[in-house]
């Protein structure tokens, strides 16, 4: 008999079923986490474009103009995080771990709260410091 070949035992066969079965939820889990990550990277990209949109357009005609569109994409990105964090916790409540220990949800948490505060940071720093 082949690996791949059901058990002739139909108890077996079920085993072998749940077993895949189990290992599919643990893969679920693990794209959740590496979807989280790529959020996590968009969000950084967008706060990145808006402090170089600012320093890179900061003598614009009226000189509020690059704020507003520098701040538009740095809380863009802290928004993101914090959407990302919200749809990774969800996935991961609704999912049960089999063979592997995923990232605790306070980590995701964190990780973007980080963010979102970060990115108002900048933004309050952008208006309050940076002369026009």
């Amino acid at each position: 008999m082949a690996q791949d070949d059901p058990p002739e035992d139909p108890d077996k066969s079920t085993q072998w079923a749940e077993f895949r079965t189990d290992l599919a939820e643990d893969r679920n889990i693990m794209a959740m986490e590496r979807t989280f990550a790529g959020w996590m990277r968009t969000a950084f990209a967008a706060i990145g474009i808006g402090l170089g949109f600012r320093a890179l357009f900061g003598s614009w005609d009226p000189s509020w103009m690059p704020k507003v569109i520098a701040s538009l994409f740095i809380l863009g990105g802290g928004w993101l995080a914090i959407t990302a964090q919200q749809r990774a916790c969800k996935t991961l409540d609704r999912l049960s771990t089999h063979e592997f220990a995923p990232i605790p949800t306070p980590n995701f948490r964190v990780m973007a709260y980080g963010v979102a505060i970060g990115a108002v940071v900048v933004t309050i720093g952008l208006w309050v410091l940076v002369e026009s």
